[in-house]
């Protein structure tokens, strides 16, 4: 097997580019995410059953339906409507934000649930009202044993957002599928991608341990 550095070279400022677009889609979606999945989250907490069914139906459609579905129904039935015509950056946004809440809700929930109930009680003993206990006592003790699972959820749309090559979001799969098609070579291409990926989510995983290793 003759291996082609030429093709890699010539593809190399694209696939940067890619790399960038899909850290930047990334760190969006759990941005995003985040926000939408503490909402969430908290409406799982809520006491009564018809209050908790919505938020709880959320959470089971987007965890129990592949993301490959997802971006479609993103992409053709739900943008084209919203914006005039399918835009695969904004789907790229909108399809990880709204798959990264589902999985955000449940850190943001098992984190504040982790925290012992009496810390809530006795905040509320002192004056506080329930928001500010939730605010000041509780939510700063759970967020620091929620990093670990946000770093993996993290990593975890790293990998996903190469299903965006699907609707030809401009990220890493997209550039990669491009080489294959103009050179009709397949190790080039994807042994490239995985080596991109690889970097990405080592490094992530290295930052993530030091991250912990300072909470600790």
């Amino acid at each position: 097997m003759d291996f082609r550095m030429d093709i890699i070279i010539h593809y190399l400022p694209v696939l940067l580019k890619g790399t960038l677009l899909t850290i930047g889609i990334s760190v969006v979606s759990i941005l995003f995410g985040s926000i939408l999945g503490l909402g969430i989250g908290f409406g799982k907490m809520a006491p009564k059953w018809y209050l908790r069914w919505p938020f709880h139906s959320y959470i089971n459609f987007f965890r129990g339906t592949p993301l490959y579905v997802q971006i479609l129904i993103v992409h053709f039935g739900l943008i084209p409507p919203l914006y005039g015509k399918t835009n695969a950056l904004i789907t790229a946004f909108v399809a990880l934000s709204l798959n990264s809440a589902a999985y955000s809700a449940e850190i943001f929930r098992a984190g504040i649930q982790s925290v012992d109930h009496g810390q809530r009680e006795a905040a509320i003993s002192l004056g506080m009202t329930s928001r500010q206990a939730m605010r000041f006592i509780i939510l700063p003790q759970a967020i620091k044993r929620m990093v670990p699972a946000f770093g993996n959820e993290f990593i975890v749309l790293v990998k996903d957002s190469s299903l965006l090559a699907l609707v030809a979001a401009p990220e890493i799969m997209y550039w990669t599928n491009t080489m294959k098609g103009q050179y009709l070579r397949i190790w080039e291409p994807y042994l490239t991608a995985a080596l991109i990926y690889f970097i990405l989510t080592y490094s992530l995983s290295k930052l993530l341990n030091y991250v912990e290793r300072r909470l600790k």
